[in-house]
């Protein structure tokens, strides 16, 4: 038997075990996991609270000596604790299911389990106005309809995952011809002024998870590079490295507290082939602490200067890539085909810009959130938005209060009690070792 079929063994003899309570903390649901540690466990249970759209107040991670031992606060969107006896039981089998059993997942979540009802398209090239509205005509023009898609931007780079059917079937597209020149037309699309930087359009038949394909795409497009950094931005996230003892480099970030902001950093760790082995999340109204103590898989901390500049790098930009700059508006409307051209183009007639957006569709209604500024990158004036909402439909397009806040610093006492809790599980973990 292999290292890794002995490790596989392991973990089906030790399935992780979940316990969550609703007394132990007045304010906040408590979830405690403890397993057998692989390398992505942490992503694997974060992505879970995240995919429920669960906000994570605080956490606490210790995974040395090979078990992962974790508890989180939790709470639901509306900032109440978790009730629902069928949400709690999901989300207790989600877990769990790591262990190697299937969980059909809850009519509510996103993005946890691939179809093969829809077609994959990854696309990632240079950001420019109008960009979807382009991909979207073209998608119409081919009978394609879109069913649901998410899209980024972050420093003049932008990604796509894009899943679309088949207008007369409502299936997946699998003619390898017609697949050709769905690629070809998008190709040009996105390399339009995509300048040195390549662009890419790909089918893709990978079962990761959406927003993690996203980041991939986008580290691998190097979108982290060429940032300026204003530190006297109290928008900018705060990231620094430090090494301690040559066991572990600490990284500790403070930014604006936003959704999915743990599943984005822990995300990026991962992919970069770190293993977290202790940290702690605190979230305020204002202000996110995440600190974390990692290595890489290989066992060593962070020697080189220019490793950690680049660690710091591709950690704003994680944090940065679905930050919620831009006006917030949320469409809802029945679906058809042809819906996602129509409002794109009004947006790109009117000269806004999408920075961000998230498209669904659910039995027969259409969902869609953009994130948008004008074309100078600044605050979209009300009466352009007013006048789209009539274009649009008053009803079918409304704005959301997405009202800016700046990032407080933490006190140097919440740093010492956060140190100190570190640190000694850190001793304690030794100790047993």
């Amino acid at each position: 038997m292999d290292d890794d079929e002995y490790a596989k063994l392991i973990r089906r003899m030790n399935p992780p075990r979940v316990v969550i309570d609703n007394n132990a903390s007045e304010d906040a649901t408590v979830i405690q996991v403890d397993s057998v540690n692989k390398h992505g466990t942490l992503l694997e249970v974060v992505q879970v609270l995240t995919d429920m759209n669960l906000v994570i107040k605080k956490a606490y991670i210790s995974s040395d000596g090979g078990w992962f031992m974790d508890v989180f606060k939790v709470i639901d969107q509306d900032g109440n604790k978790l009730t629902d006896t069928q949400v709690l039981d999901y989300i207790q089998r989600r877990i769990e299911s790591n262990a190697g059993w299937f969980v059909p997942p809850l009519r509510s979540s996103v993005g946890v389990v691939p179809s093969d009802e829809y077609t994959t398209i990854e696309l990632a090239g240079t950001d420019r106005p109008g960009l979807l509205s382009e991909v979207s005509a073209v998608l119409t023009d081919l009978h394609c309809n879109v069913v649901n898609a998410e899209i980024w931007t972050h420093n003049t780079r932008a990604a796509a995952v894009i899943h679309v059917t088949d207008n007369s079937t409502n299936s997946a597209i699998t003619d390898p011809i017609r697949l050709s020149a769905i690629q070809e037309l998008l190709c040009n699309v996105v390399r339009t002024n995509s300048g040195s930087r390549a662009a890419k359009t790909v089918f893709s038949c990978s079962d990761t998870h959406r927003e993690r394909r996203l980041h991939q795409i986008m580290f691998d497009d190097r979108d982290y590079e060429g940032v300026k950094r204003a530190r006297t931005s109290a928008s900018r996230p705060s990231v620094t490295l430090m090494n301690i003892d040559k066991d572990y480099t600490v990284v500790t970030m403070r930014s604006k507290d936003r959704p999915k902001l743990v599943f984005d950093v822990v995300c990026t760790l991962t992919d970069m082939q770190y293993v977290v082995f202790h940290g702690m999340v605190s979230t305020q109204p204002l202000e996110a602490y995440q600190e974390f103590y990692i290595r890489h898989v290989d066992g060593l901390p962070i020697n080189s200067e220019a490793e950690q500049e680049r660690v710091i790098q591709c950690l704003e930009a994680a944090i940065e890539r679905r930050a919620s700059e831009g006006l917030e508006l949320e469409l809802s409307a029945e679906d058809r085909v042809g819906l996602l051209s129509d409002i794109t183009r009004t947006f790109r007639e009117n000269s806004l810009t999408i920075v961000r957006a998230e498209i669904s569709t659910r039995e027969g209604k259409a969902k869609d959130r953009f994130y948008v500024t004008d074309v100078t990158g600044n605050a979209v004036e009300s009466k352009i938005v007013e006048s789209i909402r009539q274009q649009v439909g008053v009803s079918k397009l409304k704005v959301k209060n997405n009202e800016e806040c700046s990032v407080l610093g933490t006190s140097r006492a919440s740093q010492e009690t956060t140190m100190g809790y570190l640190l000694s599980n850190i001793f304690k973990a030794k100790s047993h070792s």
